[in-house]
């Protein structure tokens, strides 16, 4: 049987966007059942554990989607110049060391979480991932005026979708931040309309963006299988 890189990468580019659909669905509905005030505390506690823990498969599903993504456009001779020259092989080495960079920071702040390790290390994920948006933003962009360096219509605009991706992703991050202190006020005073309707209305604002990045892959996912254009 031939081996064919290409091929592999992609069953492996399908498989991540097959987690971070799929396990953040499964997240979204253990955000339902939070949001029950009519259920035990407790109960309502070891669904928001659970939930922390499933969202870190997303979470790590999207930091390696970048080196798979330049490794498919490498390996299916997507990315070419004006001057015919291909991605550089070092330009796709530096994108896994960024993506195990990432995925290491995702990692870390997770088992130190609560610490002011697990904060600093959260401020770096959140400049990497601004400066990872704007490059898709210029890839997608750039391509799509000048046709290089994705001639394809259909990938350069995949190209642009998955950086508005990043940016909602940034997003629901930053939406969702203020939950973490009205959350702890929840649990340890109790109960009240005033802090249930507090958490909803963090939930809820979060839901918006949480959504929309859901059609985004849904698209982005029409826009790989169909080359539409």
């Amino acid at each position: 049987m031939k081996f064919d890189p290409y091929h592999y990468m992609l069953f492996f580019h399908i498989l991540l966007f097959v987690v971070w659909l799929g396990v953040d669905l499964g997240v979204f509905t253990l955000g339902q059942y939070f949001r029950k005030r009519e259920l035990p505390m407790e109960t309502r506690l070891t669904v928001l554990r659970i939930l922390v823990i499933c969202d870190m498969l997303p979470r790590s599903a999207w930091a390696l989607m970048v080196p798979t993504t330049l490794s498919l456009l490498a390996l299916g001779g997507y990315w070419a110049w004006q001057d015919g020259g291909a991605i550089p092989t070092p330009m796709v080495f530096a994108s896994w060391v960024v993506g195990g960079f990432w995925l290491w920071l995702v990692w870390s702040a997770f088992l130190n979480d609560q610490t002011p390790k697990a904060a600093k290390l959260r401020k770096v994920e959140f400049w990497l991932k601004v400066v990872l948006t704007a490059f898709y933003l210029w890839l997608g962009l750039q391509s799509l005026a000048l046709d290089y360096p994705l001639a394809p219509n259909w990938l350069a605009s995949k190209g642009l979708i998955f950086g508005v991706i990043f940016a909602f992703a940034i997003m629901i991050d930053v939406a969702f931040k203020p939950l973490g202190p009205a959350l702890g006020e929840l649990i340890e005073q109790g109960s009240t309309t005033e802090r249930e309707d507090r958490v909803l209305k963090i939930m809820n604002n979060t839901r918006v963006w949480v959504v929309t990045l859901y059609f985004l892959l849904f698209v982005t996912g029409f826009l790989g299988t169909t080359k539409p254009f």
